[in-house]
């Protein structure tokens, strides 16, 4: 049940996607800017050796890159929810009103990134101290973690909710309409790793070629390939997840599924605690 639930929310995902395809800019301003802030951070680092060296400064350039690049990451979903839930509601997504919209939100979306880059952070630490251990409770709180602030960046960009309100309506949302939320996110990646798996053999393949000798253009040819698959296996399914994200949200609002997800049971995704 849960695998087609899972299925079912993937391919109405898709099908908004492949008729609102502009949605996919947001993913792709989010990688090239990804991307440039990790340059404006490492090149430095890199260049005055800090990366070896044990100082306030070195902690505190890494910190600055990490929540400089969850507030990148952040700023684009929101511009991305955004326009989803315009769509979602029969309109015409903007590219333009989408930024327009996240940059409206910057003050909530900064805190909200500190929040995020700060418990990412707290986990790594203890999936790094308690070997094993760590990697399983880490797992779990953050799982936990995700169900419990699954709507707060919607809440924040079409509610224009503060963080702490966005959180208590997030958790209060999951109380009352507790369901196979998880299903869906976790379908999501499944199938996002299996629309990956192509590119992972492809650059498999040019390493092997570099390794026996091949030609070395052949191989890095193929390499390239296989490394743009995994670029746009990733915008896609960045784009596909912010979809099904507005969807589960504007359900739980509004108690009936977006027009886009009418032949999909939503219900099956936000499913009341007293039906269970």
């Amino acid at each position: 049940m849960a695998f087609a639930t899972s299925w079912q929310m993937f391919k109405t995902s898709a099908a908004v996607l492949k008729s609102r395809k502009e949605l996919a800019v947001f993913p792709v301003f989010s990688a090239v800017a990804s991307v440039l802030v990790a340059a404006t951070f490492i090149v430095p680092i890199i260049a005055n050796d800090v990366w070896h060296k044990s100082s306030t400064m070195t902690y505190v350039l890494f910190g600055l890159m990490y929540l400089v690049s969850a507030f990148v990451t952040i700023f684009f979903n929101a511009a991305l929810i955004s326009q989803a839930n315009v769509a979602l509601q029969g309109g015409d997504p903007d590219v333009a009103e989408g930024l327009r919209a996240a940059g409206a939100r910057s003050p909530q979306i900064l805190v909200w990134a500190v929040i995020s880059a700060t418990v990412s952070q707290a986990l790594r630490w203890l999936q790094d101290r308690v070997p094993f251990l760590g990697m399983i409770l880490a797992a779990i709180a953050g799982t936990a973690w995700q169900v419990v602030t699954f709507l707060v960046l919607p809440k924040i960009v079409l509610e224009d909710r503060n963080v702490v309100a966005a959180v208590k309506d997030s958790s209060a949302a999951l109380k009352r309409t507790w369901g196979e939320n998880l299903a869906g996110n976790a379908g999501l990646g499944l199938f996002g790793l299996l629309f990956a798996l192509p590119g992972i053999l492809v650059m498999f393949v040019g390493f092997l070629m570099l390794g026996t000798g091949t030609d070395a253009v052949a191989g890095l040819a193929v390499i390239a390939l296989g490394i743009a698959w995994l670029m746009a296996t990733g915008v896609i399914v960045s784009a596909l997840s912010g979809i099904y994200q507005t969807a589960l949200y504007r359900y739980s609002v509004d108690g009936s599924a977006p027009v886009a997800f009418a032949t999909a049971d939503l219900s099956q995704s936000f499913r009341r605690r007293g039906r269970r």
